[in-house]
């Protein structure tokens, strides 16, 4: 704090603290402010609204349940909702290399909805006594990180992933007559059509989609109500049961209560989400890279297909324009299989009744979904959809392509078709051509034999 930054005097039970004039939070966040400068970087917006959610539910039920006066249930709730809302996002400063249990965080929260909820009321709001009432940092936390990823998902990521699926196949339509040269290790292979090609993309994004989904039910079991190591000390036996409900109306999300031992002393659910947003990393770089080494060029390169030009690419090499978007992707694709290796190892990191790496779980596991869902939507719009096919380029190196000789191997032989491969790549000839020469093949059977498309098909000409 500056010491021209005019301040206010807080209590808490470790004494007095100064705290902004203008800040809405109390001692709690003001003594983590002052305890963690680490990193600058503070809880995802979609954590703050999971926990604006879930005050808000625990409100109601709290007035519902005769445990807090009406109007104060009321203000409190109207106070969580902005939080959940976004409206208070400049009043959660903690760094989330914090206490492991997130209490900094969960304490800011409740300062803030206090500080607002006692403004309307015109009387004091506590925030253990009253917003925290019948909770713990130690169930609010995880709980809130679940209730994160399940909107994330279902808002951001699956519907990201459906528009990516989508946007594939529908360019595959119009490409099933594109033959091109297939490739296994880099080089040249029998050939495949390009919409074969965008077949193996589209699966790989509709697999990703679906292990995301089987993950639900495990990120939709809440431990709310488990407070402090999981027994629910302090908790109305019905607290978590209607808070749960409620914030089934809230979110359209079927939440279900959870084991709160499991919920409160692991984070398996999230390791496993996060292990399933690994997977789908990989899969969208191998469709990334797979389209930079296609535009690769434009004259050295396959050059197979041209993406879009989005920008100029050299700052001293005039027309150069490079993959951007394949680029960028790949970027958050390292990041998310970055993040998971933090995730792996904060998981492990839970002793006896409570975890305690519940922050960089919320941080890296909202960062994942986030990049990923926008990576997703960008490589659809940006890169897929409006890629133009050379077809000159790619029937030119297919005429070329010695592998063209495997569909000879049941008629001449593998030895024999070895030889017409090496004189054909050495001399630079069709296969047909040389073929022609070194076989007792006629041209019709030639022509059938090593017709490209009905090579796609199995050999089998349809």
């Amino acid at each position: 704090m500056s010491k021209n930054q005019k301040y206010r005097i807080e209590k808490d039970s470790m004494g007095d603290v100064r705290v902004p004039v203008a800040a809405r939070y109390g001692a709690q966040t003001q003594r983590a402010i002052d305890n963690f400068p680490v990193s600058g970087l503070t809880m995802p917006r979609t954590i703050i609204r999971a926990l604006g959610l879930i005050k808000a539910a625990a409100a109601r039920v709290n007035g519902e349940l005769g445990l807090l006066e009406s109007d104060m249930a009321e203000a409190i709730e109207s106070a969580a909702n902005e939080v959940a809302k976004g409206n208070m996002d400049g009043q959660f400063p903690v760094d989330i290399f914090q206490t492991g249990s997130g209490t900094s965080t969960n304490m800011n929260a409740n300062e803030v909805i206090a500080s607002l909820a006692g403004e309307r009321l015109g009387r004091k709001v506590h925030p253990n006594d009253h917003v925290n009432l019948g909770q713990s940092s130690n169930d609010v936390i995880p709980t809130s990180i679940l209730i994160s990823a399940g909107l994330q998902l279902t808002e951001e990521l699956l519907p990201a992933l459906q528009t990516l699926a989508d946007c594939i196949s529908d360019r595959k339509h119009g490409l099933e007559d594109v033959v091109k040269t297939g490739r296994t290790h880099l080089m040249d292979a029998m050939p495949v059509t390009l919409a074969q090609e965008l077949s193996g993309w589209e699966r790989q994004v509709r697999d990703g989609e679906a292990r995301l989904v089987s993950t639900l039910p495990r990120i939709t079991a809440l431990p709310i109500g488990g407070t402090a190591v999981g027994t629910g000390i302090n908790s109305h036996p019905d607290f978590a049961r209607r808070v749960i409900s409620r914030l089934d109306d809230i979110t359209g999300i079927k939440f279900v209560p959870g084991n709160t031992y499991a919920g409160i002393g692991t984070q398996d659910a999230a390791v496993e989400l996060s292990s399933q947003l690994k997977t789908l990393a990989v899969g969208l770089m191998k469709i990334a890279n797979d389209l930079r080494w296609m535009n690769s060029g434009p004259l050295a390169g396959l050059a197979e297909i041209e993406l879009p030009a989005l920008q100029p690419g050299s700052s001293i090499m005039p027309g150069k324009v490079n993959p951007v978007i394949p680029e960028a992707v790949c970027m958050v694709c390292a990041q998310v299989i970055g993040n998971d290796s933090t995730i792996t190892i904060a998981g492990q990191s839970g002793n006896f009744q409570l975890n305690v790496m519940l922050p960089v779980v919320a941080y890296n596991l909202s960062q994942s979904i986030e990049i990923l869902a926008n990576a997703s939507n960008l490589l659809a719009a940006r890169a897929i959809a409006g890629f133009g096919v050379k077809r000159p380029k790619l029937e030119a190196a297919l005429e070329k392509n010695p592998i063209l000789v495997t569909a000879l191997n049941p008629v001449i032989g593998y030895e024999k078709a070895a030889e017409i491969a090496k004189r054909a790549y050495a001399e630079g000839r069709a296969i047909k051509e040389v073929a022609r020469e070194m076989t007792d093949l006629s041209e019709s059977e030639l022509d059938r034999l090593l017709d490209p498309w009905a090579l796609t098909t199995g050999g089998i000409k349809k």
